[in-house]
């Protein structure tokens, strides 16, 4: 059991430091489309953790099974939240005569 809690937290390390890798790598102008793309994966993520949440056993996998599927809708909700700033930003509005 031991072995497998310290997969899982290795593999949550290195996720979170390839992440923060790749958004400090990517230009400000192409942050946003591509948050709006990843939204997709988000949803896997969101559903792989969900999952993961529903076959857990011990404690510490479920705290981080909870965790990842609230870090993961977080992600997902925000993704929208920013591309739907972004999409209005577009839109030009029309005053009321």
């Amino acid at each position: 059991m031991t072995g497998t809690l310290v997969l899982a937290v290795y593999v949550f390390v290195l996720a979170a430091f390839l992440g923060y890798e790749l958004l400090t790598k990517v230009p400000p102008m192409l942050h946003t489309p591509l948050m709006s793309g990843a939204n997709a994966m988000s949803g896997v993520a969101v559903i792989g953790a969900l999952i993961l949440a529903g076959t857990t056993t011990g404690v510490a996998a479920t705290v981080f099974a909870t965790s990842a599927v609230a870090l993961a809708t977080a992600n997902v909700v925000g993704g929208f939240m920013v591309t739907d700033r972004m999409l209005s930003s577009f839109t030009v509005k029309r005053e009321r005569a």
